[in-house]
C-alpha cells in the first residue's frame, strides 16, 4: 500500500502590470505576455512556483507583486 501524500496549501501571487513594455527588450515584452499581462493595470493571480518567480525577477520594474493566499 502506498501512503497518501498530504496536500499543502497552494500559495498564489497577485501580479499587476504597473509600467508599459514599450522601450524595453523584446524578451521582457515576451515575459509580460507569458505572464498574461500586456496592458497597464491588468492583474493576474499565478501559482507561486520557481518558474513564475523567475519570470517576475526578469521584469521587476514593470510589475507589482503581492501574495494572494489561495
Amino acid at each position: 500500500m502506498m501512503a497518501k501524500k498530504k496536500r499543502s496549501a497552494v500559495t498564489c501571487l497577485r501580479v499587476k502590470q504597473i509600467r508599459s513594455g514599450i522601450g524595453f527588450d523584446r524578451t521582457q515584452k515576451g515575459t509580460l505576455a507569458a505572464l498574461g499581462l500586456g496592458k497597464l493595470g491588468r492583474t493576474r493571480v499565478l501559482p507561486d512556483n520557481p518558474q513564475v518567480r523567475g519570470m517576475i525577477a526578469k521584469i521587476p520594474h514593470l510589475v507589482l507583486v503581492d501574495e494572494a493566499g489561495e
